[in-house]
Formats: C-alpha cells, structure tokens, sequence
C-alpha cells in the first residue's frame, strides 16, 4: 500500500460522505482511508460503511483528545508508505494522488503540503472565507500559495509524510491548536526534505459563518505564540502583521472621534479587497463578504495573538493555564 489516507472526524458526517466520494473518483487507487471518530457525538460509521465495496475504507472510534492525538491513532494502525493527512471538510479532485506521484518522481521529498481553493458549490460566506485565507492583501500569502511571504509549512489540511519520518519525529505534539504547525517546525529542524507541491491542492470548505471564523482564526493567532514559546525563531514579520492592523485599527477608530477623516486608510482597505474580491469571484456580492472576511481574518488573527501575548509573555502564564477553556476543555 502506498499512501494512507488519515482523516480526524468530529461531529462531520455530511462532510465525510462528500470527501470518501471524492476519493472513489482518483484516477490512482493505491491508496487506504482511515476515519477515526474524535468523540463524535454525531457519527459518520454509516456513512463508512456505503463506501467499503468502492474504497478500502476503515473506521474507528475513540474518546476525544484533539485533531492531533487522533491522527496519531490513526497513524498507528496505517499501513501505506506515505500518511496522507485530510481534514473532514475537504474534497479531492480526481488527479490528487497523480499529482503527488509526479512531484515525488520529479525530486524527492520526505514531507509535503498542498494549496487549498473554493470549489464552486461552496456558499458566498466559504467563497469569501477562502479569499480572505489566501488572498495577498490579507496574511493568506504565507498558506501555500505559488507566491509566498514565507517559508512554506504544511498544514493538517493536506499534508504528506513518510512513515519513517512520522515515526522518528513522534507524530503531532498534544497541542490543540497548532499542532500541525508544530510538525512542521520539527520536520525541518531535523533535516527532513520538505516541499510544496502546487498541483496537489484540495477544495477546502473552512467555517460555514463568520462567527465560527473569528473563533478559528483567533485560536490561530493564540497558537502562534505558544509556538513561538517553543521555537522562539519561528515567529516571523508576517506574523505580526494582524496584530499590527489591530492595533491600527483601534488607533484610526479613536481618530474618528475626532477627525472623520482618519478611517479613510480603513476605507481604502476595504475598496481594495472589494474590487480584488469580485474580480476573482465574479460577484459583488462575495466580494462585500470578503471585505468582512478578511477584517475577520486580520482582526481575529490579531487579537488571539495579543491576547495570548500577553497571558504568556508578559504575565509568564503555561499554556495549559492560560488557554485550558479554549483548548484543553
């Protein structure tokens, strides 16, 4: 077997269906699928089950312990050369697997990530969430883009790595958020060939609301610096930008008070990624959305990051005590 495929599930039934239908149209088959049910109190075993006479699929079910621990459970009972990590909420297009092949025959790699897009059945809220998470004018530049503002990490959404690597490096760490961030930091630290491969991207659907969106982003921007508590030289200029807009921002609005004039920096922003937005989208309409989005983006990211900034930085407080009702409920 050559890849396996390792998807945590929480409470995203409909959203396996759609991926495991994803993957009944590869036009390479050498691949196993294992579900592993996070203390799902909406299962997805029947939906697992439809699929075992089209796919060589396996479901398993455990206790909750975050997406990382449960990919580590599923690591352990894989069989394939490479772990072929997906989040539920994706689908993969046909040529997936062939695209990851012709990158490995091409140069060697001993771990890889791939781009994410907006598949057109995706609603305006998802269509202007994924602007605002790959765009350049928000941060989106560092996520796995052709065109980068950082160094490319990959991300739990669609990443690759051999056995043996995964193995020796331990898996994901028992952090809750940023965890697959923090694989990548200790992949390249321990010398590992890792690279992004542009043509083995997967539609990724991210948060159906805005609501749901800040709270991503927000536990983001709280995971880069506990990340930097652990690796103090992975904290990069890009990521301080949202923290940086933040405070801008609060800075304008208090402006306002006095001078009306001082939001017309925000105003121009918003123009910006409006006519960028509907441009890409074809629609005004998402690209009114997308201003939302992206301010959420900027604004959540930024927020989460001084926030915990301050908790663990300046007050010196542990990542367990700062954010245990966040992420270690």
């Amino acid at each position: 077997m050559r890849y396996s495929v390792i998807v945590p599930v929480f409470n995203r039934p409909d959203e396996v269906e759609e991926l495991l239908d994803s993957l009944t149209r590869q036009t390479r088959q050498d691949f196993e699928v294992l579900l592993v049910e996070d203390g799902s109190t909406v299962p997805c075993e029947e939906v697992a089950r439809r699929y075992e006479d089209r796919l060589a699929v396996r479901y398993f079910s455990k206790p909750n312990s975050g997406p990382g621990q449960t990919r580590n459970y599923g690591a352990e009972r894989a069989e394939g050369q490479w772990l072929i990590i997906l989040d539920s909420d994706v689908i993969v297009p046909e040529g997936y697997f062939a695209a990851v092949d012709a990158e490995l025959e091409r140069e060697p790699a001993d771990a890889f990530g791939g781009p994410d897009r907006a598949h057109e059945s995706f609603s305006d809220i998802q269509k202007a969430i994924n602007y605002a998470m790959t765009s350049f004018f928000t941060t989106g530049g560092i996520r796995g883009g052709k065109k980068k503002l950082d160094k490319f990490y990959p991300r739990s959404f669609n990443m690759g790595i051999r056995r043996e690597a995964y193995a020796a490096l331990g898996g994901f760490s028992k952090m809750r958020f940023g965890e697959d961030i923090d694989l990548s930091i200790r992949i390249f630290k321990a010398g590992y060939r890792c690279r992004l491969f542009p043509e083995a991207w997967v539609w990724h659907k991210r948060r159906t609301d805005l609501r749901k969106f800040f709270k991503q982003v927000h536990n983001s921007g709280i995971a880069r610096i506990n990340l930097y508590k652990k690796y103090p030289e992975s904290l990069k200029l890009v990521h301080l930008l949202p923290a940086a807009f933040t405070v801008g921002v609060v800075v304008l609005l208090l402006g306002a008070l006095v001078r009306w004039w001082a939001l017309l920096p925000l105003a121009a922003y918003a123009l910006l990624v409006f006519a960028d937005a509907s441009l890409r989208n074809r629609s005004l309409k998402i690209g009114l959305y997308s201003v939302a989005a992206s301010f959420i983006q900027l604004l959540g990211y930024g927020t989460g990051f001084l926030r915990a900034w301050w908790a663990r930085c300046v007050c010196g407080r542990g990542e367990m005590e700062a954010f245990k009702k966040d992420f270690y409920k």
